[in-house]
């Protein structure tokens, strides 16, 4: 293999101009330090993340298409805090966000996921507050004190902001703005069109290791080879755009419908190739081409196809129609951005155990309602999934050691990362010894120690 360390690795379009959503970013060199592993299970590490990281950052709490009307809501937990993102009008982004808290008591103010409502109303005692947060009613109001009632809050707001319908929040009082936290990774988002997306499904199962384990694991493709060796005849591994941005921001772009360098075989048309050829209406009986052809031809039908559905995917250069741009939105969140759908991938930490996270997962598609657009087969969908978008799914739960079952491979994932998590404990290992094929781990670990060392 002719690894180029110097420029970080595999350009896929050299010639990408400036601003192409494919372009390489500059190699940034993060050093060579090798990490502490008590990050991944230290309670002291939980908490100095709480203070330092997820209280000043941004993180995704939600798609706007979950709250279409006036009055749905989507609660978001993070740690042990809670917030309620709410619809106040008819403009697309014309939401609220507020800490899940009746300032009476304490009392969660909204315990189901997501809602509809008039106002909200505390379960404890029944204080009333508008949707903009407004308190409109205090129970028994002449039994309180005039002192202990002007203190009386509203609900309280945390910082919002909406990119391409993904909907942010921050604890931050004086937060950096959405954009320039995101950079060209919100540029990346909108040329997706992730705000025409809705949820297909949401699956939310617990895993037995750290939130950064898990991080860890979707931030690179070194390990496909040997966990997910399926993958190989569809899936370039090593042939991946690694791209780090600033923020801790970072992409890879994996070639798929492309057999990877390590199978022998780049000639014959395999049967996940030929199972991809099918999927956009290409026989692959009657394909006139070889494996190295694959790609193109999909590029093509699905261009053609788009025009048929009344699609636009003129402003997508061709490496968007097949390859997986998935995006690594610090501080938690891999997000698998593809013309027909995407996969929101979020690594929620456990907010009492270190050595426990959420992996919260949903499958958005852009619904085209034409027998001849397709999602994919390899977002894993079960066969009969209603992409219409007429109905938002009920989140799966899942608990330990319960498969995800989102497709093979992500089930492998899950069997695999508890018994990672107990190797990072072992008095023998001293730290990771990442290769360039994981600079995205070390450029997202830098950037978290920029919030823990006070740098940020």
């Amino acid at each position: 293999m002719d690894y180029n360390l110097e420029q970080g690795g595999p350009t896929l379009n050299p010639d990408a101009a400036a601003s192409a959503p494919d372009r390489k970013a500059a190699y940034v060199d993060n050093g060579n330090d090798i990490i502490d592993p008590a990050r991944y299970y230290e309670a002291s590490f939980k908490d100095k993340e709480w203070d330092r990281l997820w209280t000043r950052v941004w993180t995704i709490a939600g798609i706007t298409a979950d709250i279409p009307e006036i009055g749905d809501y989507m609660k978001y937990d993070l740690l042990h805090e809670s917030f309620i993102i709410v619809r106040v009008g008819d403009g697309a982004n014309d939401i609220k966000a507020f800490y899940n808290v009746c300032g009476h008591r304490g009392n969660q103010l909204v315990q189901n996921d997501m809602g509809s409502v008039a106002s909200f109303t505390c379960s404890f005692h029944s204080w009333r507050y508008a949707l903009d947060g407004t308190l409109e009613h205090i129970t028994d109001a002449e039994s309180f004190q005039p002192d202990i009632l002007a203190h009386a809050p509203n609900m309280v707001e945390v910082a919002h902001d909406v990119i391409a319908g993904v909907v942010f929040i921050n604890m931050d009082d004086n937060p950096q703005p959405l954009r320039d936290f995101l950079g060209v990774v919100a540029d990346h988002m909108e040329s997706f069109n992730v705000d025409k997306m809705h949820v297909a499904r949401h699956v939310r199962t617990e895993w037995v290791a750290n939130w950064k384990t898990g991080i860890d694991a979707f931030y690179e493709t070194y390990h496909l080879h040997s966990v997910h060796p399926e993958t190989q005849g569809v899936m370039a591994d090593i042939d991946v755009q690694l791209d780090c941005y600033p923020n801790g921001m970072s992409r890879m772009i994996v070639p798929i419908g492309k057999a990877s360098p390590r199978i022998e075989d780049q000639v014959t048309v395999n049967e996940g190739l030929a199972a991809m050829l099918s999927e956009v209406g290409i026989d692959p009986v009657e394909f006139d081409g070889n494996a190295g052809d694959v790609q193109e031809a999909i590029r093509t039908k699905k261009r053609e196809t788009a025009k048929i559905v009344g699609l636009d995917y003129d402003p997508l250069v061709d490496i968007q129609l097949t390859d997986s741009f998935a995006t690594g939105v610090f501080p938690n969140v891999q997000f698998g951005l593809h013309p027909e759908g995407a996969f929101l991938m979020r690594f929620m930490p456990h907010p009492d155990n270190p050595q426990h996270f959420t992996y919260d997962t949903m499958t958005l598609v852009r619904f085209v309602d034409d027998p001849s657009f397709n999602v994919p087969g390899w977002m894993g969908l079960p066969e009969g999934t209603d992409c219409s978008g007429d109905v938002r799914p009920d989140i799966e739960y899942k608990g330990i050691g319960v498969p995800p079952e989102l497709g093979l491979v992500l089930d492998q994932d899950s069997d695999l990362l508890p018994v990672v998590q107990r190797g990072l404990r072992s008095r023998a290992f001293q730290g990771p010894l990442w290769s360039e094929q994981e600079q995205r781990l070390r450029h997202f670990h830098r950037e978290l120690d920029r919030y823990l060392e006070g740098e940020k």
